[in-house]
């Protein structure tokens, strides 16, 4: 080969060389696919039984919304976040995560002056974080989570934290505990920063660069720290719960009395303040004890933000809210081996191998798919014996088998595909004898 010919080849294979995915993200499809919608399913089924109504933000906002409301020094506005300037010169933002977008469109909509109040809302979809991917951690993640706005009662706070508490043991997870905290009011806030500051002060060099910058600008945070989490420094730092005025102590005491009622296990722990500026009061996060998970047992987390509303030029609406990663969840489930989860579960499938005997597959795959019937069949040309093999890969549990000798007598056979008893069936039966066998 020439240098030329040899320069032009591998020119052209680079031009033309396969396009993959984006670093931290993943195609979600085959039994991945299953898990993702059976976990969708389950926390919306749990979300409706809860009265709460469904709501889809843009993925992407103005950048101002996510820096006003999570909080210019958190980690996520000043190192993750997917900023850049359209072709109109605005500056906007995929969205990180999903209550900055609730509570803009709650403002922007004036679901304040709505009659049915307070206002409960749920959504589920993909958030974008420039951070290192790792195993449930992703680029391109996917939440569920739900907010309330225009509460302050304990009550809902018991109840949020419920939800998401049911949500997660109906997909079949066990040992949850809830590690739960507050960060008081303003003035137990304000009176608990002064203490902690004192305190720091003089360990602040020992502990990690990021712990110095927070120390600077919000010192609560060093708390959430996963670099120093387990130093003595830390592990030795004054608790919130010893500088909550009267009133931040009655409701905090209040709403673990619900959670004991309704049953919820939970686990107070002083150090978690959450990594989002908005949160006061109650903060919470999901953990379950699933042995291999290591610091991945964290499902989900929230807290009240009542403050957060108003911040964004809205009336003062207390809220609070959750939010689940369903990227971790879909490792959790395949490590739980919850295999009825990606069991195929068609009901029916109809063989055919002639023109005559497809058509009528085609109508009669109608007829019991507008009756809430799975089904499929054979678009491939194959014989039976193939088409037998497919309806045992797709775990059908009836066998429709069309015969054209029989079809001109107006009788289908039909196959119980787990005991393997065969029946014939009047052809104008056999949608009534289908639904009456399943």
């Amino acid at each position: 080969m020439s240098v030329l010919t040899y320069t032009r080849f591998f020119c052209f294979k680079e031009e033309e060389r396969m396009i993959t995915k984006q670093k931290g993200t993943y195609d979600i499809y085959g039994n991945d696919a299953k898990y993702y919608n059976y976990i969708n399913n389950v926390f919306t089924t749990v979300a409706n039984y809860y009265n709460y109504n469904f709501i889809r933000t843009p993925i992407f906002e103005a950048s101002e919304l996510f820096h006003r409301s999570v909080g210019e020094t958190t980690d996520i506005v000043s190192k993750e976040t997917y900023d850049f300037v359209d072709r109109g010169g605005r500056s906007v933002t995929l969205r990180p995560e999903g209550t900055a977008g609730v509570v803009r469109s709650f403002i922007e909509n004036k679901m304040f002056g709505d009659v049915n109040q307070p206002v409960k809302l749920y959504y589920t979809g993909p958030m974008y974080r420039y951070e290192r991917p790792q195993a449930g951690r992703y680029r391109e993640l996917s939440q569920f989570g739900v907010e309330v706005l225009g509460s302050d009662s304990p009550m809902i706070d018991a109840e949020v934290i419920s939800l998401a508490y049911r949500t997660l043991e109906e997909m079949g997870i066990e040992d949850i505990t809830v590690k739960i905290n507050t960060l008081g009011d303003i003035e137990s806030r304000n009176n608990y920063r002064e203490a902690l500051v004192k305190y720091l002060e003089p360990h602040i060099s020992n502990l990690c660069p990021d712990c110095q910058n927070r120390f600077k600008t919000n010192p609560l945070r060093i708390l959430d720290c996963k670099v120093d989490k387990d130093s003595e420094i830390l592990l030795k730092a004054p608790s919130i719960l010893d500088y909550l005025n009267d009133s931040s102590e009655k409701r905090f005491k209040s709403v673990l009395e619900l959670l004991m009622e309704l049953g919820v296990d939970y686990e107070v722990d002083s150090n978690i303040v959450r990594g989002l500026d908005y949160y006061d009061h109650t903060v919470f996060e999901f953990v379950a004890d699933i042995p291999g998970l290591g610091a991945s047992n964290v499902l989900g987390a929230g807290g009240r933000y009542n403050n957060l509303v108003e911040k964004l030029e809205g009336p003062a609406t207390p809220c609070v809210g959750f939010a689940c990663g369903i990227d971790r969840l879909m490792i959790i489930l395949q490590e739980l081996n919850k295999d009825n989860v990606v069991q195929s579960d068609l009901d029916v499938y109809i063989l055919a191998v002639n023109e005559e005997e497809h058509m009528t597959a085609l109508k009669l795959a109608q007829d019991l798919r507008w009756s809430e019937i799975k089904c499929d069949y054979d678009t491939l040309d194959r014989g039976l014996k193939a088409q037998f093999k497919q309806a045992d890969r797709l775990g059908a549990k009836l066998l429709v088998i069309l015969n054209s000798d029989e079809l001109s007598k107006g009788i289908i056979t039909v196959k119980d595909n787990i005991t393997h008893e065969e029946v014939r069936i009047d052809e104008n039966e056999i949608l009534e004898y289908i639904i009456g066998n399943l």
